[in-house]
């Protein structure tokens, strides 16, 4: 196991390329927070069952994982986001940023 008792937080943990992130460090032995807000590439759409989906995942694979809800747009979500690593694991060891949410009016 490459992870082994490390932790990791993955933003944007949910979907696509975070979800296998988070599904891989957890088989290599991570501790996972996996973060997502539940929305959609559009940014609608809060559910944050998607979260927790992926969690129930890796605890059913033997796994370590908790959820974190908090969105990454704001300087309050990234210190709560942390604070769940801190709180639940003691530390934090890895830092995989996925989440993103395309906009229209970004381009």
């Amino acid at each position: 196991m490459l992870l082994k008792d490390k932790v990791a937080v993955v933003t944007g943990g949910a979907g696509g390329i975070g979800r296998e992130i988070c599904l891989l460090m957890a088989k290599e032995g991570a501790k996972v927070v996996v973060n997502d807000v539940g929305a959609d590439v559009t940014g609608k759409g809060l559910d944050p069952s998607a979260a927790d989906k992926v969690v129930q995942e890796i605890r059913e694979a033997g796994g370590i994982a908790v959820a974190n809800y908090d969105t990454v747009e704001t300087v309050e979500g990234g210190n709560n986001i942390i604070q769940t690593a801190v709180k639940e694991f003691g530390r934090i060891d890895i830092s995989v940023h996925v989440a993103g949410i395309l906009r229209d009016r970004m381009f």
